[in-house]
């Protein structure tokens, strides 16, 4: 039953996937053993996740070129269910991204922006209705700023994943707009520098709420004031790539449709493990079905709650810093 509206503004790219022994260092060559292109994006592959979580109607506005790269993204949301506010542009092509991933399931990403680029403030339809619009960094920065200060000023609470790491300090207009922050470990370094462990780091942002992802560990969350930890799930992964993705775009139906915190951040954390057992960014997504049926199974946990405060900076006893 849906109960809650997810807005996604964001990026849409066609991803060129080339699968490899490992991703190649620089200047080395290697060659690889499986080609493929998906729909992918950090904007559209969140909002295929916010729709396929359910529990939430989502919406994307996204840019597309003329042009044949297009096609299988627009079809893959629509497949999603995720309702378009689609900007054409024909003097610009489609994103697309090219996708090293290696046999251990690690990936190199090059994105090309194309259309993306073109996104402006004024794109954004009216938000009435909106529980939550979810925003990275893969559109014009002061688009970002724009679209979080508009849905701030409407009382929309307004999730910011800051993928990919800015490469300089963001505007605090747009930071003083952001309910909920949500970074891996080398954004986590962009935002709050290298010293001082996961937690100290996150102690130094002024957000309502922040959730560091972990990769296999799972996440480290503080909302609130309050301290959330939630171990990864033990998957055979084989394509980490969109594992992020599906983790913000799960947490942010969560959220929209009402769910305790502790609640969406599990889901969150289990639909992105899963994420990472299927090549592909969209096309890795799980049902909310599969997400179900992981959480009823007596599924083994990467690492214990204790064990994961430590690994964020809690002492041997559990006790924060």
């Amino acid at each position: 039953m849906t109960n809650g509206r997810v807005f996604v503004a964001g990026s849409a790219n066609l991803d060129f996937v080339v699968r490899t022994p490992h991703v190649p260092a620089p200047g080395e060559t290697v060659l690889g053993h499986g080609f493929a292109t998906f729909a992918g994006g950090k904007g559209a592959n969140q909002a295929v996740a916010s729709a396929r979580a359910g529990g939430a109607v989502t919406r994307m506005l996204l840019a597309l070129g003329d042009d044949a790269h297009a096609v299988p993204i627009e079809a893959s949301l629509r497949d999603a269910g995720v309702e378009l506010d689609i900007v054409r542009t024909p003097h610009a092509s489609t994103g697309t991204a090219f996708i090293c991933v290696g046999d251990d399931a690690e990936n190199a990403i090059t994105v090309v922006p194309g259309a993306n680029a073109e996104l402006r403030a004024e794109h954004l339809p009216d938000l009435a209705g909106v529980d939550v619009l979810l925003l990275q960094l893969e559109s014009p920065l002061a688009s970002v700023e724009a679209w979080a200060n508009l849905a701030h000023a409407r009382s929309v609470k307004v999730v910011l994943n800051t993928a990919p790491a800015p490469r300089e300090a963001l505007p605090s207009a747009l930071l003083d707009a952001i309910d909920l922050l949500i970074v891996n470990e080398g954004e986590l370094v962009a935002m709050a520098g290298e010293s001082g462990t996961i937690a100290e780091r996150v102690a130094r942002l002024a957000m309502p709420g922040v959730v560091v992802t972990l990769g296999p560990r799972g996440c480290y969350a503080r909302i609130d004031g309050r301290t959330l930890l939630q171990p990864g799930f033990v998957v055979d992964a084989i394509d980490t790539t969109g594992a992020g993705d599906t983790f913000c775009g799960t947490l942010a139906a969560g959220l929209a449709s009402r769910m305790p915190m502790e609640e969406a951040l599990r889901r969150a954390c289990a639909a992105s493990a899963l994420a990472c057992t299927r090549l592909g960014a969209q096309a890795s997504v799980p049902a909310r079905t599969e997400v179900d049926a992981l959480l009823a199974t007596d599924n083994t946990l990467t690492l214990s709650r204790h064990e994961l405060a430590v690994y964020c900076g809690w002492d041997a006893r559990g006790n924060p810093p």
